[in-house]
């Protein structure tokens, strides 16, 4: 094949008559590269892998209930590309959101998925371990929203329990979401926003920032029902001051802070 005397890039200057195929081949989501590909980024020295883990919520009448998922997938893929060496996996959709029945937290809401603890973790160890065995050195777990924090912290103490003879580790991220709520959050009040408008959940911070990434996600007309309803109706917050301008603060600071929190991470000495 051409890529293999030429490269994947320079290759990509030739086959012009083929963009999709470039770009996927240049991509850094593993869903979205041949076993081949993700074998030569190893070898290349991509051995930083990114697991996001997102979550099936409701978001009050205004937004979409696959926000985390969107959310962790754009900004990991933005994590990555900064990082210059790093694999993003699929998201995990699928998490711990209260019990079932009788249901609490986000479950007595249509379309909220909640999965045992456990299994989750599971799924997570599972995950960890199978990248591993293909080679990567450093596994990066990134939570999107804060009801597991705790569970991804758990899960990467008993990875690298397991892997202490290993060259693999495993490295729970809490930059990440503590981004959200500590810096972005300063960010929004500078520019005259208040606490009730910020809100903890679908408020003017959650939504601005949804708009940012995938603003057909996120229904406009539905802010003032949202800022009424309260949390009867999902909302703890205000969305009616949202707008896609303040959501990039919320991105722009994650990534910057995220980036430096993994290299400094990854740059530590093994124990």
């Amino acid at each position: 094949m051409l890529e293999n005397y030429l490269g994947p890039a320079l290759a990509c200057l030739f086959l012009s008559g083929l963009p999709a195929l470039c770009q996927a081949q240049n991509s850094v989501l593993l869903e979205e590269l041949t076993t081949l590909e993700v074998a030569s980024a190893l070898k290349a020295g991509k051995t930083t892998v990114i697991i996001p883990v997102g979550g099936t919520e409701q978001n009050g009448p205004h937004m979409a209930i696959g926000k985390h998922n969107t959310r962790a997938k754009a900004l990991a893929g933005k994590i990555a590309v900064s990082l210059g060496n790093a694999l993003v996996a699929p998201v995990l959709a699928y998490v711990p959101e209260g019990n079932i029945e009788p249901p609490t937290e986000h479950m007595g809401f249509a379309g909220t998925i909640s999965v045992p603890e456990d299994a989750f973790k599971s799924v997570l160890l599972g995950a960890a371990r199978s990248f591993k065995k293909h080679g990567f050195k450093d596994i990066v777990l990134l939570g999107d929203s804060g009801n597991y924090q705790k569970a991804l912290a758990a899960v990467a103490a008993q990875f690298n329990r397991e892997a202490t003879k290993t060259p693999t580790r495993l490295h729970y991220m809490a930059d990440y979401y503590r981004a959200t709520q500590t810096t972005y959050v300063a960010a929004l009040r500078a520019k005259g926003l208040s606490t009730a408008e910020i809100g903890t959940h679908a408020g003017s911070a959650d939504t601005s920032f949804l708009m940012a990434i995938d603003p057909g996600m996120v229904r406009p007309e539905r802010f003032a029902e949202a800022a009424s309803a309260g949390w009867g109706g999902g909302t703890l917050g205000d969305p009616r001051a949202s707008n896609a301008a303040n959501g990039q603060l919320g991105v722009d600071v994650v990534v910057k802070i995220t980036t430096e929190a993994i290299k400094k991470a990854v740059a530590a000495p093994r124990q």
